[in-house]
């Protein structure tokens, strides 16, 4: 399982990179696409859409469950990842790269402080096995 070290994190195993200016990109990690299982189909919001940090953003379909995907910061939907619709299985073939989700314009940088850095990611998922 990988942890980019680049890249911050939430609880709900989310994750975040924030490129220039106020821009963060959104996907999920690893550890979550290997508990979904073969995904099959995702929902996301559109352009366009304000979210609020912790808000349910969409939801991703596996043969295992119906998952529901959460906003880690608040601001603008800028761009959703189109690839996904007709090819969904980039979110376990390649999470962190071309299975990235959303770019959000991000209302307050504070809130990046409130995620997670991989060290403490790694032992959220490292308590959650015990």
């Amino acid at each position: 399982m990988t942890i980019p070290s680049d890249l911050l994190y939430t609880e709900e195993h989310e994750w975040a990179r924030r490129e220039k200016g106020n821009i963060v990109v959104i996907g999920i990690t690893d550890f979550a696409q290997e508990q979904l299982g073969s995904i099959v189909y995702v929902e996301l919001p559109a352009e366009g859409v304000e979210v609020a940090k912790g808000d349910p953003i969409g939801q991703i379909e596996s043969t295992k469950s119906v998952s529901e995907i959460y906003a880690p910061v608040s601001g603008t939907i800028i761009e959703v990842n189109g690839e996904l619709e007709g090819s969904p299985e980039l979110l376990n073939s390649n999470p962190y790269e071309e299975g990235w989700m959303l770019r959000i314009r991000l209302e307050s940088p504070d809130e990046l402080v409130e995620l997670l850095v991989d060290s403490e990611y790694a032992e959220q998922i490292a308590e959650s096995d015990n």
